[in-house]
């Protein structure tokens, strides 16, 4: 599996991280296989949410991994925490501490690779979160850190207090949900493209050495469904296909070849709990799209060139 660097953290991780959020959506049996075969393959780069399933996901992947002392030597652990379900965003101090506690316990390891702050806290306190921050990375807890959907602005707030570097930023981004690289080719025009939604944070973050984690890579909207195989994307599909085939791999693996291509070495985090499919994202980061290809299916997704 090709690596890349997690921002400036040092650490080297696979182009593709393994999405833990539907693991609750398989047996036993079937997480352990996914899991074996993305390690086979290299895929070691696992991402959790202390909100997926109220933790329940974070707990199935520790017995389907069988984490112990060897394995956790092996594997690369994320998780986000910061959301109270249907009651706030919370990133004080305390409850970042108390959820990473809860984290480490039912992934049953006594650090982190990576913590994210999961969406943003619009009443947060930076100088709380460097708090929390620092304990966490002088106990050990958390070895480096990052955010998920914030912008520019908010980033640096963040940075401005916290001594850790941002390495790491998770962001929506799919050929269907493409805004964050669209409205950079609109720009100085007056049509709906043109308009700025994230304070040009794709840039932004090549420009501070952040990583951006594209979350939900296949999906339309806001888990909207998919769009392959999807009539309302049917230009798309047909491009993809023509191009799968060409490669003699899936329209899946193309899907994510498409994100691999920018030079911004963005790391998509896959959802899926099916071996086959797995296969099928892990066979992207051996695949790469010509310009000519990755301008194809740019427009095949309703984009235009000015």
């Amino acid at each position: 599996m090709r690596t890349i660097n997690l921002g400036t953290s040092g650490l080297q991780v696979p182009v593709i991280a393994i999405g833990c959020m539907r693991i609750d959506s398989v047996e036993k049996k079937d997480a352990e296989k996914l899991i074996k075969t993305a390690l086979d393959k290299g895929a070691n780069f696992f991402d959790h949410a202390d909100v997926y399933q109220d933790g329940k996901c974070e707990k199935i992947f520790a017995e389907a991994i069988g984490m112990n002392a060897s394995v956790r030597e092996k594997i690369i652990l994320q998780s986000k925490c910061g959301i109270r379900r249907g009651v706030a965003f919370d990133f004080s101090k305390n409850h970042i501490l108390k959820s990473v506690d809860g984290i480490l316990k039912r992934l049953k390891t006594d650090y982190l690779d990576v913590l994210l702050l999961h969406r943003p806290d619009l009443l947060v306190d930076p100088e709380e979160v460097a708090e929390a921050f620092g304990i966490l990375h002088t106990t050990g807890k958390v070895r480096n850190f990052g955010v998920s959907n914030q912008n520019p602005t908010q980033i640096q707030l963040l940075q401005k207090f916290v001594k850790q570097p941002i390495v790491a930023n998770q962001l929506q981004f799919s050929l269907a949900h493409a805004s964050m690289i669209s409205s950079g080719l609109h720009v100085n025009m007056g049509d709906d493209t043109a308009i700025n939604r994230d304070g040009g944070i794709l840039d932004f973050c090549r420009l501070k050495d952040i990583t951006i984690q594209a979350w939900s890579p296949f999906q339309k909207g806001f888990f909207g469904g998919v769009f392959l195989g999807d009539s309302e994307y049917a230009k798309l599909n047909t491009k993809i296909d023509k191009i799968a085939k060409k490669y003699e791999v899936t329209n899946t693996t193309i899907a994510l070849a498409w994100i691999l291509r920018h030079p911004a070495k963005i790391q998509p985090v896959t959802g899926t709990w099916n071996v086959n499919r797995i296969k099928d994202c892990i066979k992207a980061a051996d695949i790469t799209l010509s310009k000519e290809e990755w301008y194809e299916l740019y427009l095949a997704a309703g984009n235009d060139l000015p």
